[in-house]
Formats: C-alpha cells, sequence, structure tokens
C-alpha cells in the first residue's frame, strides 16, 4: 500500500473540493432540462400576468410592445424553455406576459 504524505493527501482533497461545483453544476444542468408541463394561460399566477401564447395576442395590452416575447425576457430559459416566474411550467418562446424584462 502506497504511504501518501499529508501534503498529498490535502492537495488531493482540496482539488476534490474544488471541483464539487463543476460536477454539481453539470448534474443540475441535467436535472433540469427534464421537461415541464407547459403553462395553461388559465393558471391564476398566468391570468395575473396577462400571460398568453402567442405575444401577438397582447398587442392591446398597454404594457406590451412589438418584439417583446419570451424567449427575448430576461426570465426564460432557453434550455428547459421554463420561466423563473413560472417554476413550474414551461412557457411558450413566442409568448408574452407583463412581467417581460429585457433579457
Amino acid at each position: 500500500m502506497a504511504n501518501q504524505s499529508r501534503r498529498d493527501f490535502m492537495r488531493n482533497s482540496l482539488l476534490g473540493l474544488a471541483a464539487l461545483p463543476l460536477g454539481a453544476g453539470i448534474l443540475s444542468r441535467q436535472a433540469l432540462a427534464q421537461d415541464l408541463p407547459p403553462l395553461d394561460p388559465e393558471n391564476p399566477q398566468a391570468k395575473a400576468l396577462n400571460y398568453v401564447t402567442q405575444a401577438s395576442d397582447a398587442s392591446d395590452h398597454p404594457a406590451y410592445a412589438d418584439g417583446e416575447k419570451c424567449s427575448n425576457c430576461m426570465f426564460y430559459n432557453a434550455d428547459t424553455q421554463g420561466c423563473q416566474l413560472f417554476p413550474q411550467n414551461s412557457v411558450a418562446a413566442g409568448g408574452w406576459c407583463q412581467s417581460w424584462t429585457a433579457a
């Protein structure tokens, strides 16, 4: 059996600890990339934020501006098609809600 010095042990331990966040990031990205159920526009929170699956349907809303859609909002996650405002659901990339914020 190899006789490891304390210095080797500490170096290997620190390298292992440094690699933990990288491994956790890879694993969490895969775990979050699971299919999320689509957000129902009739959901109470979706209704409160005036969510629509087609941004053009919101053209009469005073907060809407041409070109705004979920896919270019800061809350949208392209990997999961999710939204931070609706964490349990996916949203339509071409959708819109009144919380739209430029990315």
